[in-house]
């Protein structure tokens, strides 16, 4: 593995239990489908997915769980060398449901990945890559994560590494502590140089529902590049001198779940090929057409269920025609 070249996405991989009875709660729910989840792996997988190559640093349960995720990123080529496997907590583990009304039960069962430490981590390998993508709906949960998570972020861009980052909100697991979540989000997005956000956590962060002036407000945060992603509208991207909405392809969405880590893991490997991340940022043009890759990949993901298992080739994309 060429790790002069390579991109390390740092964050949770847990599992995923889908309830599939059709509008039951957790209590009524029989049958669960196990998956792969954690969108740092999702991103990950993307970039190899498109021919890149990129390593997952995180941790697991050393447990039949834990040995699961990891077959899984292997069996897609994902490096998990990095991959810390805990002999004392066992893999984190979500259960889902899905209510007729859209609204999700859900019960998160925290283990492993939230223990990672810096002692966990390959020094030399961070070193080594060129981009590091922090990704994370738990890193900044709570401490020895958290900290870790902000100190390797820090170290990295004092480093020069080019630094991605996307917080992945989710209410389920920030509820009565939205107002810590901005805090603390705030400090990954001063230090990106690449920052992608949905609508609604661009709103959140922000606090204002103009996309114009929300963006404006990263920038002035640190964030380079702000991507903010609006499902089938496409994507705004700024580079803090220009500011374009990219439009998607029409697609029909069967399951939207990793679309936006394929957005970013697509954009990622575009970005690595260049040699110099930071100055494509300054091409606008160039950035644009990155852009317009990425959100037909992450279209073509929406074709498809499942995260990981949706991913498209880069041949596949070439010849997608929607």
């Amino acid at each position: 593995m060429d790790t002069k070249s390579s991109i390390i996405c740092i964050g949770e991989l847990l599992i995923d239990f889908f309830c599939t009875d059709v509008d039951m709660d957790l209590i009524e729910g029989q049958k669960f489908e196990k998956q792969a989840g954690g969108a740092p792996a999702n991103v990950c997988a993307t970039i190899v997915k498109l021919g890149g190559s990129a390593s997952f640093s995180g941790k697991v349960g050393n447990d039949p769980f834990g040995q699961f995720l990891k077959k899984t990123l292997d069996k897609v080529k994902v490096d998990t060398s990095l991959l810390a496997l805990d002999d004392e907590h066992p893999t984190t583990i979500a259960f889902v449901s899905l209510k007729a009304n859209g609204e999700r039960d859900f019960v998160f069962n925290r283990g492993a990945d939230a223990y990672l430490t810096v002692n966990d981590l390959d020094q030399k390998r961070i070193k080594e890559s060129t981009i590091i993508h922090f990704g994370s709906a738990t890193a900044l949960l709570g401490d020895p994560f958290r900290a870790t998570y902000l100190q390797v972020m820090q170290e990295a861009k004092a480093d020069g590494k080019f630094i991605s980052f996307d917080p992945n909100f989710r209410q389920d697991l920030w509820k009565g502590r939205k107002g810590q979540f901005i805090d603390l989000v705030k400090k990954g997005i001063a230090i990106a140089d690449f920052a992608k956000v949905s609508e609604e956590e661009l709103e959140i962060i922000s606090g204002t529902t103009d996309l114009t002036d929300g963006t404006l407000f990263l920038h002035q945060l640190g964030a380079k590049a702000v991507a903010v992603t609006l499902g089938d509208k496409g994507t705004l991207i700024s580079n803090g001198q220009h500011m374009e909405t990219v439009p998607s392809i029409l697609v029909e969405s069967i399951d939207s779940t990793g679309a936006g880590d394929a957005f970013v893991g697509a954009v990622l490997s575009q970005l690595v090929k260049e040699g110099d991340p930071k100055r494509v940022l300054d091409d606008f043009v160039q950035l644009t057409k990155i852009i317009s890759f990425s959100n037909k990949v992450g279209a073509m993901v929406c074709t498809k269920v499942g995260a990981i298992s949706s991913l498209p080739t880069l041949e596949e994309v070439v010849h997608f025609k929607g």
